[in-house]
């Protein structure tokens, strides 16, 4: 049986993660490791530090220790340090959101990237720029950052979390040919979200089927 360890830094992915799993891969043992210190140490810094990434670091020779045969980060505040770690690693080390990234860049040449944490808005916009680059398209990518929401989700208050985001989506399908929820977290608002005819991209399942191709 194959190994796929995942990276968590919030417990709302893991819950995510876990449903996904079932669903979709009941044949792969799935490990999940989470330090919900690492997102809040991000966002004090107001970027990526050393700190983190060593700890990172750390967390992925684990998972190998454990059977990992592939490795993925579920978090894009610290998708650059993926990026930074991959080579040493005797397995595939992933990011959650490169596959949302590439998807992204196929609908569209006006994308959307809306976060509740400032950490993650530019990881994930220059992800999107880096694939457009690689695939060979034009993008323009507008950035939306919902002050309020992750102090209120954090404070026990989602219901003004869901309300601050799907009001920011709101206003910004109209003016972009494909949106990005740049946190796995939020994926779980898409299914109240009004209908829109701009197309919403969140990563848990793509993110899930990519690591699943990787253990082939």
């Amino acid at each position: 049986m194959k190994t796929l360890a995942l990276i968590h830094t919030t417990p709302v992915t893991v819950t995510t993660m876990k449903t996904l799993a079932t669903e979709q891969a009941p044949g792969v043992r799935v490990i999940h490791l989470l330090d919900d210190s690492l997102l809040p140490d991000v966002i004090r810094a107001g970027h990526l530090t050393p700190e983190v990434t060593g700890r990172l670091r750390s967390y992925a020779g684990a998972a190998v220790s454990a059977g990992a045969d592939a490795v993925m980060c579920c978090c894009s505040s610290v998708g650059d340090a993926v990026d930074a770690l991959r080579a040493e690693l005797p397995v595939p080390f992933l990011r959650i959101d490169g596959p949302m990234a590439e998807q992204a860049v196929r609908l569209g040449e006006r994308v959307g990237v809306i976060a509740t944490v400032a950490s993650t808005l530019e990881p994930t916009a220059r992800l999107i720029e880096r694939a457009a680059e690689l695939a060979g398209r034009p993008v323009e990518v507008e950035r939306v950052l919902v002050d309020g929401a992750y102090d209120a989700l954090m404070g026990g208050q989602p219901e003004q979390h869901d309300a601050l985001v799907t009001g920011a989506l709101q206003g910004l399908t109209g003016r972009v040919d494909v949106v990005v929820l740049a946190q796995a977290s939020m994926a779980r608002l898409i299914p109240s979200l009004p209908h829109t005819l701009t197309p919403i991209l969140s990563s848990p399942e793509s993110g899930l089927a990519h690591a699943l191709e990787a253990l082939q």
